[in-house]
């Protein structure tokens, strides 16, 4: 049991517990569901509809399974490796992602721990989350004390009603709260000592590929309660022990293909019809698929492109709400495999501050079979190195340049070594959390109950986030339909929806001065 999760029963489940196979509407037959994406928030809502008894197909534009997660085959050296859009950290917060991993890999084997999650600053100090109490809220006392990022005279200095928030917290209002705000304007409402920033940006803004002066404060309120105040599972996070396509998502595919799902990949969806009760999507292959319910559960481009061509769908405000979003920053991945080692002691993740455009260093061959296999027979290392948020001025040699030079800082003893193969990609896709209206971004459910979304860039009231936000929205999008149909849903587990610490709310809302705002 965990302590510090509490269960979310969605309506569909408490409002309508009919057994599998009963029909609330009257109508026999098998009901068909068509997910578009092979995401975390599709292969969720997959799982979902076809656990009760939903005939599924699932259509994905890539070649293989895991949307923005997932690996591909490259050669190296002639041998066959994989490659991926980089390094994901499974966090233990993440309990509906786990959830869905759970059903090809009961007792997530798959999963290895990481022990620290250590972050370093440029000519500095080096903070860590390892070794501290579970319960909080010693478990930030703890961090604080122990951590060279805070001084006496620095915590002095907070802002005590604007800390107050922190701890006062209530979802969804709280994403409401902090409209207009942004990450960084929240740290300065804050007065948080400049040493410490990067704690706060580096660990949750920027791991959203976002610059911290364009990320929603309300989000990274969210992230500290999960993270630190509303669970006991800290900043300690799992990685899979393999490639994402063999730890992962092939399992996952064949746990499907065992319940009827049929899953049809390298086909886009283009857009969907209305067609009396049931809907019709077109895919991009000259077919289409007549179902009784559709989960667009897409990157958010595609999404936008599938509504563009589906006029029926929606009135014109939830059509320009959807049309509306953007992305976040370009994002760099490059991976090196090196014919020497790195040194002794190299952590497997290493997060970074102040090395230029460098945001985190990854030795994968410390963690995935296969990059560990290459490195052993070569007597080399597989190593990534990342940039986000990157400005649209920089060029890729410049970039290039700049992430080589840092991580040779980190890593001198790469300086001389030989790089046996290398793979670079830039990407523009991530969905931006801004700080714009809550409200206004795009939610489950649409105008037409026939058609639901799920992504992580689709608006949910719990306080969870990327991969988690994927997993949560796909099985809300089910639960949607299931209800719809008379059939059960699934639960939804998050961290406490409020403070777990009245006597903070108590005292904020006597202190003088605006909720969020410095006096």
């Amino acid at each position: 049991m965990r302590h510090a999760a509490a269960p979310v029963r969605p309506a569909p489940w408490t409002a309508r517990p009919h057994a599998p196979g009963g029909r609330a509407d009257g109508r026999g037959g098998t009901r068909t569901a068509v997910v578009v994406g092979g995401g975390i928030a599709g292969l969720t809502a997959a799982t979902a509809l076809a656990e009760r008894g939903v005939a599924v197909t699932l259509v994905e534009a890539a070649p293989t399974l895991g949307g923005r997660v997932r690996a591909w085959p490259v050669e190296v050296d002639g041998s066959p490796t994989t490659m991926s859009r980089g390094f994901h950290a499974f966090f233990r917060q993440y309990y509906n992602l786990r959830a869905l991993l759970r059903r090809a890999d009961p007792a997530l084997s798959r999963l290895r721990p990481i022990d620290d999650y250590p972050l370093v600053l440029a000519g500095g100090h080096r903070d860590s989350f390892a070794g501290l109490p579970t319960t909080p809220p010693f478990n930030l006392l703890a961090f604080v004390a122990r951590s060279p990022s805070f001084s006496a005279r620095s915590l002095a200095a907070v802002d005590a009603k604007a800390a107050l928030g922190l701890l006062d917290v209530r979802f969804p209002q709280t994403y409401v709260e902090y409209e207009g705000q942004s990450a960084a304007d929240v740290l300065d409402n804050l007065r948080f000592p400049a040493a410490a920033r990067h704690l706060a940006l580096e660990v949750f803004a920027r791991s959203f590929f976002a610059d911290p002066r364009e990320f929603s404060g309300g989000e990274l309120v969210a992230m500290f309660h999960t993270y630190f105040l509303g669970s006991a599972e800290g900043l300690l996070f799992d990685v899979p022990d393999d490639d994402y396509d063999s730890a992962l998502w092939a399992p996952l595919g064949s746990y499907l293909h065992g319940l009827g799902v049929e899953v049809r990949t390298g086909v886009r969806a283009l857009g969907v019809e209305d067609s009396g009760d049931q809907v019709v999507v077109s895919l991009d292959d000259g077919t289409s698929l007549r179902c009784d319910g559709t989960v667009l559960a897409t990157d958010q481009a595609p999404l936008q492109q599938i509504v563009a061509h589906s006029e029926w769908l929606g009135d014109a405000g939830w059509r320009a709400r959807v049309a509306d979003r953007k992305v976040a920053p370009r994002f760099a991945v490059w991976r090196m495999w090196f014919d020497r080692p790195v040194a002794p002691g190299t952590p497997p993740f290493l997060g970074t501050s102040g090395f230029g455009p460098l945001d985190n260093v990854s030795s994968v061959h410390l963690f995935e079979s296969g990059a560990a296999r290459w490195a052993n027979e070569r007597g080399g290392s597989v190593v990534e190195v990342h940039a986000y948020a990157v400005p649209q001025s920089t060029g890729e040699p410049e970039l290039r340049d700049e992430l080589r030079s840092q991580l040779f800082v980190i890593h001198p003893e790469l300086r001389d070594a030989g790089v046996v193969h290398e793979e670079w990609l830039v990407r523009q896709d991530c969905p931006l959390v801004s700080t714009e209206p809550w409200a206004d971004r795009p939610e489950v459910t649409t105008p037409d109950p026939r058609v639901t979304l799920a992504g992580d860039g689709i608006r949910c009231n719990y306080p969870v986030a990327l991969m988690e936000r994927a997993a949560t929205t796909g099985w809300l999008a089910a639960n949607a339909h299931l209800a719809r149909w008379g059939l059960p849903g699934h639960d939804v587990w998050t961290v406490p929806m409020q403070s777990r610490h009245g006597l903070a709310g108590t005292l904020r809302r006597v202190m003088p001065g605006r909720v969020g705002q410095a006096p």
